[in-house]
């Protein structure tokens, strides 16, 4: 099975209207087109049933302490740990692309409503539901895509991987507002094929996307 996209080559740079922010001469960062980025599949083996999609970044800081703090950096040493940006399950086994923009555009405060998404699929919730649990003016449940936004001083550029999985089940046993981590776990023992696409992202002028 193969993934591809034509908004990004597998191993190169998101395009900023694919983000969650862009860099900004002032404040570090500014909001972005944050539109899911086209995605196209092929070779699914016989028996799928649906697939599922998952886009995480493992190279998410372990620790907050120098998150975004002027004067200081990330450190490219500190472990690193997973942020989900898409969970997306029940994409009927027909199905074979989505289009660039189709699942989200623009930054939506307090959250993206789901779980259902077009085609009769179902958006689980991001970690951007985490991210802003505390902030008054952003918090609520993040359905859906949204895009990179790692720390504008963090030392790496990060990895975003979309993962499409072929499944021998019409429908994932998770309800509700699920997270990629309960993906991960429903969809054991029910893979028949999968296939990556990773793209890089910075908002650090000192490290390259």
């Amino acid at each position: 099975m193969q993934l591809t996209s034509q908004s990004f080559s597998d191993g190169q740079p998101i395009p900023g209207e694919f983000a969650f922010c862009v860099p900004a001469a002032e404040g570090h960062v500014a909001l972005s087109g944050n539109r899911n980025p086209q995605l196209a599949w092929s070779g699914a083996p016989a028996g799928t049933r649906s697939f599922a999609l998952i886009c995480h970044d493992p190279d998410v800081p372990s620790r907050g302490d120098d998150v975004n703090q002027e004067g200081r950096s990330v450190p490219a040493d500190l472990p690193r740990v997973d942020f989900f940006h898409w969970v997306l399950v029940d994409l009927p086994a027909a199905a074979t692309a989505i289009a660039a923009g189709a699942h989200s555009g623009g930054v939506t405060a307090n959250g993206k409503p789901g779980p259902d998404a077009p085609g009769g699929a179902r958006h689980g919730i991001n970690d951007y539901t985490g991210w802003f649990a505390g902030d008054a003016q952003m918090k609520g449940h993040y359905f859906g895509y949204d895009g990179p936004c790692p720390p504008w001083n963090d030392s790496i550029r990060h990895r975003y991987v979309f993962t499409l999985f072929a499944l021998d089940i019409a429908r994932l046993a998770v309800d509700g507002a699920f997270t990629g981590q309960q993906v991960r776990a429903a969809i054991a023992g029910h893979v028949l094929a999968q296939a990556s696409l990773t793209g890089t992202y910075s908002l650090n002028p000192a490290v390259p996307a």
